[in-house]
């Protein structure tokens, strides 16, 4: 199955909050969304908190470095 992913390698993390939350919202009805934040655990937990202040309801880590959405 495909799923809509944001890739954030390259990706600066002053820029990560706008570029996740607004991915989340526009695509919320498309769900799983998957977030790609590679190996960097501040890019993990940078994420995370976006995903948390939204709200989202289900979301987890599939493996080290990707998130999936599962319900906003």
């Amino acid at each position: 199955m495909k799923y809509k992913k944001l890739d954030l390698h390259g990706t600066r993390h002053g820029d990560v909050d706008r570029l996740v939350e607004n991915f989340i919202l526009m695509n919320q009805n498309e769900t799983p969304l998957e977030i790609v934040c590679g190996n960097s655990q501040p890019m993990i937990g940078l994420v995370d908190s976006v995903l948390k202040r939204i709200n989202c309801e289900n979301y987890e880590m599939v493996q080290y470095g990707v998130l999936m959405v599962r319900k906003v």
